[in-house]
């Protein structure tokens, strides 16, 4: 991976990560564009600490909160959504990784994506300050919900922010909330996928042939570009409709297995 490609990839995951379009289906795809073969987590994992950098940043005031009262109900809420993530990705890491590789199922996960946005739009009523009003609070049930909705996108092309996002939407959830709490999920989702990284890591930073110079460009970049795309979420959610988002990735999806199946470009 050249020190420009990872530039791109950087840019790419900090722009995506947080908008529900899934920055781990467009890294899949834009590394197939590339030509890129040598394995790629390594390089995915650090370009999410990239973008947990931007969280940290971005939702400091909210995570100084839960930091300076450990024992509330939003703690519980977080570690409650997040048991289904670490559940899944130790039942099927090999199975994720030869995902993240191939990029098999990568058009069928963008539609699927697509689809949630759009059920979750019709449930909640749309977007829109005179559409926005929902349940202030949380309950385990939601966290839960919203949790398996994470778990489920570990799967390269469904939006973990989409689906999170889809799954607060769809139980009638503020949408502000729901964004907020959608991304403070991301910061133990990816310390989570940094750990399993941890072996690859006490080997050295050029596991898969990806230097160090890439692997930093790459995360830094990830972090400028991420702490952007958090504030433009936070105010899309609140204020407008996501299905723009379900059309973009549904016409991706669409000439992802037209490639696939006919065209064979990529």
């Amino acid at each position: 991976m050249s020190l420009m490609e990872a530039i791109i990839l950087g840019a790419l995951q900090g722009i995506t990560e947080f908008l529900p379009v899934s920055s781990s289906g467009h890294l899949v795809l834009l590394q197939m564009v590339f030509g890129i073969s040598e394995p790629v987590l390594l390089f995915d994992t650090m370009v999410h600490v990239g973008t947990l950098v931007a969280v940290f940043v971005v939702l400091r005031q909210n995570i100084l909160a839960i930091l300076r009262r450990i024992i509330q109900p939003v703690t519980g809420f977080l570690v409650l959504a997040t048991i289904p993530t670490v559940i899944a990705a130790l039942l099927f890491k090999d199975r994720i990784e030869t995902a993240f590789a191939s990029g098999a199922f990568l058009g069928f996960a963008f539609l699927f994506t697509a689809l949630a946005l759009l059920i979750s739009e019709y449930l909640s009523g749309g977007g829109g300050p005179a559409k926005s009003a929902g349940r202030t609070y949380m309950t385990l049930l939601d966290a839960l919900v919203i949790g398996l909705c994470q778990a489920v996108a570990l799967v390269p092309g469904v939006s973990r922010s989409g689906l999170t996002l889809s799954g607060g939407l769809s139980l009638g959830l503020d949408r502000e909330l729901t964004a907020r709490f959608s991304f403070l999920m991301s910061i133990p989702a990816i310390l989570g996928a940094l750990a399993l990284q941890v072996k690859d890591l006490a080997e050295g930073v050029g596991v898969g042939g990806i230097g160090a110079g890439p692997l930093i460009a790459g995360t830094l970049t990830a972090a400028f570009t991420g702490f952007f795309a958090v504030k433009f979420m936070l105010k899309i959610v609140k204020e407008r409709s996501l299905k723009g988002f379900a059309a973009y990735v549904a016409v991706l999806g669409t000439l992802t297995l037209v490639d696939r199946f006919v065209t064979h470009l990529v």
